[in-house]
């Protein structure tokens, strides 16, 4: 089976549509189209359901996704092995990010990186930490800064961060020096990527609290502007505060939430060489 079929496949299904795989590939649209087609021809069934929403896989395509995955993650790892051993190092690492607050420091990280391996192409991703495991455990991913989650993986420690609320400052409990957490029971709450596995919907399960959820919001700075409307409270990693500015004002909670944060990387026997480089690069700056 072709490797860059399979390669053009995941892409189309990362990016929803097959102009953006050929955008981000170097095909056209037509090619695409036709290496899905001969895909779909060689493997006897369809894998790709197309709407006016976009592309999504089959289940029977899902069914294949994890083999297509460790193909194109081999054939990667095979080139670049054969490349360092004609004395080329290349490649593609993808790098994932959670928190604002780092991407000055990846920017930079990423900057000294390519003067040292120019081609070495790195390529960001964002998502929340739960969506960034799973890129990593999809070897979709080769270093992510995210907040802890279980996981087959190595994990390199950054830094202890403590969950806060966004509060009114004409709030009732603005005045406090912690806020109760137990409040959000009862609070008009806007909540931050409703649906989803995020350090908020994880702290209010482990403490068995379901907030007074009025608003929903799909963007921390949008739910930070909401709170200091006045439209409710929020809760919040204190990083992701750190990158925000406003009439608003930021609680420890009670009891003290504490998130450990840091970078998700694969085990070494499935990092590729461009990615080991990368990785070893990136320790010596942490």
């Amino acid at each position: 089976m072709d490797i860059e079929k399979c390669r053009a496949l995941l892409c189309t299904l990362e990016t929803g549509s097959l102009s953006a795989a050929s955008e981000e590939l170097g095909y056209t649209p037509s090619g695409i189209s036709r290496m899905m087609a001969s895909l779909e021809e060689e493997t006897g069934f369809e894998l790709l359901i197309r709407s006016r929403n976009g592309i999504k896989p089959t289940e029977n395509c899902k069914k294949l996704l994890p083999i297509i995955r460790e193909m194109v993650s081999l054939g990667d790892r095979y080139k670049q092995t054969a490349d360092e051993i004609k004395g080329l190092v290349s490649g593609t690492v993808t790098v994932g990010n959670t928190y604002l607050s780092y991407y000055s420091w990846l920017a930079r990280l990423i900057a000294d990186f390519g003067r040292n391996y120019p081609n070495i192409t790195v390529r960001i991703i964002e998502g929340t930490s739960s969506e960034l495991i799973t890129a990593i455990e999809e070897q979709r991913a080769d270093f992510c800064i995210i907040s802890h989650r279980p996981g087959d993986y190595d994990w390199i420690h950054l830094k202890n961060d403590e969950m806060v609320a966004w509060v009114p400052p004409n709030h009732k409990l603005a005045a406090g020096k912690t806020f109760p957490l137990k409040a959000v029971t009862k609070e008009p709450f806007i909540e931050i990527f409703p649906g989803q596995e995020t350090d908020n919907s994880l702290m209010f399960a482990s403490n068995h609290i379901k907030p007074n959820t009025k608003y929903v919001s799909l963007d921390s700075a949008v739910a930070y502007s909401m709170v200091e409307a006045g439209l409710g409270i929020s809760t919040a990693n204190a990083i992701v505060s750190d990158a925000l500015n406003g009439d608003v004002n930021v609680l420890p909670l009670d009891p003290p939430q504490i998130v450990d944060i840091g970078v998700a990387i694969p085990r070494e026997k499935n990092l590729s060489p461009a990615a080991k480089h990368f990785v070893d690069f990136a320790k010596k700056s942490i």
